[in-house]
Parts: structure tokens; sequence; C-alpha cells
């Protein structure tokens, strides 16, 4: 009954924050305290007794019920406190829960005893899931401990010990109290629910004593200001966490969840083992600053603790009715209504909600979410109705039931078509509640929300002075006062163009090198985020905060998570796939593939060319239009030839928006100066000697490389051997992948650093040659020259149907003509950045497919033809 009351407050609070003081604290600790705390000690009392197969007589619950009335009385005083600002109010109440929650783990501790005693006296051993009970023990007793850290935080200690104590609050209350009782719990419960046996039994008392560790040293970490250690505690934990979660993991893998309890159990354990990982990151990433502390807040409440709680109780409430199959089954079938959409809906929301979207976005995001969580109340009520009427019918004799004590019958699955339904639901759920945030407040490229809604000015300014050099803002962030005025005036001291957008809409505009510009923040009343604009900058770690005080808790609300080196994609900064990807589809009549023909060498011993620097539009594939850039007007820019001892010289000029620069792998020379990056309107001369030969990338080097190489900036230099045998025709093969933003739009740099390309190509269009395919004939010798020009993917060369007598790779041949054991070779292999040519002769007319035979980069559009007749 406790945890019905709390998650109706909950709900309550849910609909009426907008105008209640301190609404998202208020929120937190309505779930947490009320709904979670009442959760675990009534769980957990009745599963110990199950575990240890030994059940408290009668007479002994009236001390239980006592301490879950005081408890909640204990919460009730600490929640009215806070929101009063009474401190002695508050750590009353905090006294109070720690003493319930601690006379709690002693009780289970009289219980294992009095279990050890009585299955002694009955000549039994030790229960089989009795080292599950001592997760119960050591979750109560570290509750005391977060509570304790929790009053002292109510009280105000002075900034530099709260972050330390506001990490090990939340580290003794959720990664403590709740997590050692969670996964307690799911050794048993969850093997069982997807109906398996136990996988991980002798894991237990390992994984307890690693989760205890790693709370030990995160802990210590955090009290240290030592957030190096704290990281080091928080991935002991998930060690502790992965000991228990993966047997259980393959087994849902084994039987894939068909309710809502085993889904939603799943999910949690999922975001558990996400929010870890990123916590670690936040930890390693940054200092040990109180915000910080709570970047995790939402996943882990969320994404774990809610899914986990109401996942439990799907399972338990209607199992715990009754023995009787037919009971339990009407109770279940009940419980699993729309599950599938429940959990889309949840999960899919929660991973929308960390983007960083309009306000109105994250509104209709996260009442679809609430509304989720908040049909299994309805549920669970049409649940019990349901199983009472069946355990009704078979008293007053209408009803066919199978007798007491038989074994359970689980329900059937929902039928396929309506799973299907549910998940079309789901999407078009979402899909409405985005549209109809994104035309109250404006999409996600818009201001992410009002950073003055509801704040009266104080007439004061705040201003800063930040330097944008190195792929940082220095200093990255500032503290404003609530209601002031901020005038953050920005200097590029870098030799490369950057800017400086904030969420709430403001923008420098480009800046070159040593020029200025001034942001002004009319009443800031709540934290945003900064970044540089420049495609891959905020992902190298270009960010700034602004971070308010004196405002309430909701002033420092960390709705946006920043963006460092190794967070690539939390942020939800990504742009997405373009939508009209289709591999299928032809080009139009008028298409004209990149010629791959290569001419031979120039006469002469000096090389000069122009390669002009062009952001521009073009495609990738059918129907997929990027902004490009490139080296004289397409992906992939000239392939030089030339031999030995020749000298090439290249001027570069910039005409496109930002800095850009070239590194030709085919010379030696120092970086320095020819490989510096030139912004727009400048130019360069690159010079270099060709003293080897061979196969040669060469492309931007210009921070971050590896979005300006997928962007097009790439190409090849041939140094040809002295030996080098004459052949019927040659080409030269160039793969690159495309990592796809919106249509029209840039490339995704998330996707580039995630090493998720959408497109694999030869020559910078997929499959062109599929649809241009090349020419020969019947006893052609034909010469490819192949190089890797990456980023991030490996190439396997492989042309069906044939194979290759000549084979050279990275300056030196593999295999020739006259070879005497008559060895040929099927790949060319290539990591990012090698090169090599492959030489075959046709024996047959036919059509020939040559393709990377690493097959998801031939099916992503490293693939073409050649036409033999």
């Amino acid at each position: 009954m406790p945890v019905r009351v709390w998650l109706m407050l909950l709900i309550l609070a849910g609909f009426t924050h907008p105008w209640l003081p301190d609404s998202r604290w208020l929120l937190v600790h309505l779930f947490t305290l009320g709904a979670v705390t009442n959760s675990i000690l009534v769980w957990s009392q009745t599963l110990a007794e199950r575990f240890l197969g030994y059940h408290l007589p009668e007479t002994a619950r009236r001390p239980q019920l006592a301490r879950i009335y005081t408890l909640n009385a204990g919460i009730v005083l600490t929640i009215v406190g806070m929101l009063g600002s009474v401190w002695p109010v508050t750590l009353a109440g905090a006294v109070v829960v720690g003493a319930m929650v601690a006379w709690h783990a002693i009780g289970l501790l009289m219980l294992i005893r009095r279990a050890q005693l009585h299955r002694a006296a009955q000549g039994e051993g030790r229960a089989e899931h009795a080292q599950s009970v001592w997760f119960f023990v050591a979750s109560a007793a570290l509750l005391p401990v977060g509570a304790g850290f929790g009053a002292a935080l109510a009280y105000g200690f002075a900034d530099p010990a709260q972050a330390g104590f506001l990490f090990t609050h939340q580290a003794m209350n959720i990664l403590g109290f709740l997590g050692l009782a969670a996964a307690g719990v799911l050794t048993v419960l969850f093997p069982r629910l997807l109906g398996e046996t136990d996988p991980s039994a002798r894991r237990r008392p390992i994984a307890l004593a690693v989760l205890l560790s790693g709370i030990g040293v995160l802990t210590g970490g955090a009290l240290s200001d030592l957030p190096d250690l704290a990281a080091a505690g928080v991935l002991i934990y998930l060690t502790g966490w992965l000991v228990v979660a993966l047997p259980l993991l393959k087994v849902a893998v084994r039987r894939p969840p068909t309710g809502y309890a085993a889904a939603s159990i799943t999910a949690a354990l999922l975001w558990l083992i996400g929010s870890l990982i990123a916590l670690a990151v936040v930890l390693i990433d940054g200092p040990m600053e109180a915000d910080r502390a709570t970047l995790m807040t939402v996943p882990f409440l969320a994404g774990f603790a809610a899914q986990l709680l109401f996942g439990v109780m799907s399972h338990l409430l209607p199992t715990m009715m009754s023995d009787n199959p037919a009971v339990r089954a009407a109770g279940v079938n009940r419980m699993n209504r729309w599950w599938l959409w429940r959990v889309l809906v949840i999960n899919v929301g929660l991973v929308i909600w960390l983007f960083p979207l309009a306000s109105w976005i994250k509104v209709g995001v996260s009442a679809l979410v609430m509304l989720a969580f908040i049909l299994f109340l309805p549920i669970m009520i049409s649940s019990a109705k349901a199983a009472m009427g069946v355990r009704r019918a078979m008293r007053e004799g209408s009803g066919q039931a199978a007798p007491e004590g038989a074994a359970p019958v689980e329900p059937a699955p929902p039928a396929p078509q309506n799973r299907g339904q549910q998940v079309i639901a789901a999407m078009a759920s979402l899909a409405l509640v985005i549209a109809v945030g994104s035309a109250l407040g404006g999409g996600a490229g818009g201001p992410v929300e009002d950073a003055a809604a509801g704040v009266a000015p104080t007439g004061q300014t705040t201003t800063v002075q930040v330097d944008a050099a190195n792929m940082r803002f220095t200093p990255d962030s500032v503290t404003v006062p609530v209601g002031n005025r901020l005038v953050i005036n920005v200097t590029n001291k870098d030799t490369m163009v950057h800017d400086m957008v904030l969420a709430s809409g403001q923008s420098t505009g480009r800046l070159g090198p040593d020029q200025r510009a001034t942001l002004e923040v009319a009443v800031v009343g709540k934290s945003i985020e900064g970044w540089c604009s420049i495609i891959g900058h905020r992902q190298q770690g270009m960010v700034f905060h602004v971070r308010t005080t004196g405002g309430g808790a909701d002033a420092n609300s960390p709705g946006q998570m920043a963006m460092g080196p190794g967070m690539a994609g939390m942020s939800g900064a990504a742009t997405g796939p373009a939508p009209d990807v289709d591999l299928m589809r032809k080009p139009p009549a008028s298409f004209e593939a990149r010629d791959p023909r290569l001419a031979p060498a120039p006469t002469g011993t000096v090389h000069k060319y122009t390669f002009d620097i062009t952001e521009v539009p073009g495609d990738f594939a059918p129907g997929v239009q990027q902004i490009m850039w490139t080296y004289n007007g397409r992906p992939m820019g000239p392939t030089l030839r030339g031999k030995l001892g020749d000298t090439f010289e290249v001027t570069l000029v910039n005409h496109g928006t930002m800095g850009h620069s070239i590194d030709f792998h085919a010379g030696m020379v120092s970086p320095d100066e020819p490989m510096r990056t030139i912004n727009p309107g400048e130019s360069l001369v690159y010079t270099f000697t060709a003293n080897h030969t061979g196969v040669w990338l060469y492309h931007c080097a210009t921070a971050p490389m590896a979005v300006h190489i997928a962007a097009g900036m790439f190409g090849a230099v041939i140094i040809d051997p002295p030996d080098l045998a004459p052949v019927s025709a040659e080409y030269v093969m160039i793969q690159s992948e495309a990592y796809l933003g919106p249509q029209g739009g840039q490339p995704d740099a998330d996707k580039v650093i995630a090493d998720k390309p959408d497109l694999v190509m030869f020559n910078g269009y997929a499959n062109q040659y599929v649809y241009r395919p090349l020419h020969a004939k019947v006893g052609d010798r034909i010469r490819i020259w192949v190089v890797d020009a990456g980023p991030n993917e490996s190439l396997a060369f492989h042309v069906v149907g044939s194979q290759f007598d000549t084979v050279y790779k990275e300056g030196a041949y593999l295999l020739r003509p006259d070879n005497p054991l008559h060895g040929g070779s099927q790949v060319l292999d290539l990591g990012v950045a090698q090169g090599g040519f492959v030489e075959m002769q046709f024996t047959a007319p036919g059509t020939y497919t040559f393709l990377d035979h690493r097959m998801v980069a031939g099916d992503r559009g490293a693939m073409g033809k050649i036409v033999v007749s």
C-alpha cells in the first residue's frame, strides 16, 4: 500500500511540477525515498524468507509494520524539511529513515540466523538461494550512510565538499541501496521469469564483494576529490554488475522476453550498464563538480530504477496472489497488456530525451514516457481484479481450473500482429509528440530552451573573456547568478576558423585568427551549453558551459551533457542518416561515373598542380545529397602520377568556409609548414620529391582529420616502380566511407567517431561502376591500382571469377606472373592509408564483379563490374 501511495504522489507532482518549487528534486525523492525504499523493504523481506526457505510466524509481522509506518513518517519529514528549507526537520527525517533501514538490515541478519537454526533442526542444508539474502543485508546497511550525506548536503556544506558529498550520497543510495538489492533479486528472479535455471549462483559472493569494493573506491575518490579514482570505483562496480548481468542477458538472448516484466528488466540492465560507462567517462573527462554528479540521474533513475521496479512488481504481484496456475495466468496476462508499446515508448523516449532538442519536444516526450510508466497502476489494478475474478469463479464452482498447488502455467505471448500494432503505435506516438513540440517551440536546430523563463532580471552583468584555441575554449565555463545579464567576449587565438554558438540561440558567426565577437544573453535563468559548430570541433572538446548560482535546484539542471573527447554520440549531437539511401536505386540516365582510367605518367621531372578547396553540394549515391569538402570540386581529388625522383609542386587554395590542409604521404617533408591548416582565402605551395615508389594516399590533415576525409578530401599519388610491365589498361580505385547527415547537410561527425558508415564507395560514389561498368576483352591484361582512404574501414579487394597473378603492396611485389610455383592471389588486403595494385587476365567473356570482400562494405556500395567481351 505505501508504494501505491507514493506512486500516486509522484504522478500528482509530475503533473503539477511547473508550479512547484524545487520540483525536480521533489520528483526524484518522491520516487527514490518513497516508492523505491518502500518497495525494497517490503520485497526484500518477502523474498529473503523465500530464498532462505523459512517464513517468520505471524506474531513477528507487527514490528515489520511498525518499521514501515515509521519509515514513511521519516520520509515525509525529510521531504517537508527540504521543501521548507528547515534543516532540523530534514535531519530528523533522515535519522528516522536511516534508523528504520538499519533496523531492517538487523532484522535480515536475525532472519538468516533463525533460518539456519530451523533448517539445521530439520536436518536440512543451506537453502539454494540463501546467498542472495546477503545482497539485501549489504543494501540496507548502506542507505543510512547515504541518508547521512544527504542530510549534510541539505545543511549546505561549502562547495569544495559538496561535490564529494553528492557523489557519495548517490553512490550509497543508488548504486548501494538500490543496486545491491536489485542484484540480489535478479540473480534468482530473472532466469525463472524467462523459464531457465539460475545461471549465476556460484558467482554471487564474488559479485557482492566486487560491487562493495567499487562503491568503496568510488566513495574514497569522491571524498578525496580524485575523479580518476572515483572513475576506477565506477568501473569496479560495473565489473561486479557484469558478473551478475551477463549470464542473465545471455538467458534473455536465448529466450527473448515475451512480456512486460522480462522486457522491462532487460532494458533496466542495459540502461544500468550504459549509465555506469557514461558516469566513468564523465568522471575521467572532467573535474569533481556538483553539477557533474547529477549528469546520470535520469538514465539511472528512469532508465534503470523505474523500469526495474515496475518490471519486478509486474512479475511478483500476480505470481504471489496464488499458486493456482489459472489465477496466476489471468493476472499475468492483464499485466502484459500493451507491454511492447510501454517498453518501446519508455526506452526510445528516454534516448530521445538525452538529445539537445527544443524544450517543448522534451516536455512532450517526458509526458509520454511518464504516461507509459503511469499505465502500470491501472493495469496492476486490472490484473488484481482479473485474478480475483478467476478465484471467485472457482470458489463458486462456475469455472474449471487446475487444482491448487499445481505447477504454474505462464500466459501465452501476445499474438504477432498485436506486437506489430504496438510497435507502430509506439513510433507514431513518439513522432506525434516530437512534431507537436517542434511546432510549438522549434526543432532541434533552434534554441534548446528559454534561458530567462520566469526569471526576474537583477540589473547586474557578468562578463567573461573566452579564448578559442587548440580545440578548446579557455576558460570552458562561467558561473552566473540567476537573473544576471551575461556578456561573453570570444577571441579566436587559433590558426584556424572557429565560432561559438549557445543552446539559447546566440552565435558569434565564423571567426578567423585573432578575430573577436561578443555574445549577449539578456537574462540568465538556467544552465546553457555552448560549442563550436564547425563539423567535428564539438566532438573534439570545444564545449563551453554557462552555470548558474542562486536559482534553486532547477537553475543548474543538467539538461544537456557536454561532449568531451571520447563521448561522441552521448549528447545527441548526431545529425542522423540521410533518409533516402537506396542502393538498389539506379542513377539517372545523365549520370557520369568518375573516369577510373589511369593515364601514363606525364613526361618531365617537375609536375605542377593547383588544388582548389571547395565545400559544395553533391551526391554520394542516387538521391543522397550532402555538402562535400573537395579538392577541385569532387570527392576524391585528382590522381597524380610520376616516376622515382620526380618533383611535385601543388598550390593549395582554400575557397571554403573553414580551415583545411593537405598531407601527401608520397613526400618526405617536415609537416610544420606545408601541412599547416590554411583559412578561407589563403593558399600555400606544397613541394615534395618522390623518393620511393608506391601507391600513396593524400588527405586533409586538419582536425578532426577523419571527418575531413569522410567529407571527400582525399586522393592518390602513384609513383611507378622502374620495372612496371605494359598492360592493356590501368584503372584506379580509391575506397572511402560516407557518414551521412540530413539531406543536403554536412557529414555526421558523431557517426565518423563511432565508426558507423552509411556508405562505402570506390572513387567517391556508391556502386557507380555497377551501373557504369568497366570494359575489357578476353586476353586483356588489366592492372587496377587500389588505395584505402578510410578514414576507418579496411579493404579486401577481390574480383569475382578471376585471380591475380601479380600483386604489389606497399612498395613491394608479393606475386609476379613468372612465379615458378604458379601461385595466384584472390584478395589484395589493405589497411587504412595503404595502397597497391593487382593484375589479371580474363580467359572467358562475362560480367565480373569487383568488390570489397568485407561483405558488409560491399553491400554498402563498394562494388562494381567489369564487362569482358
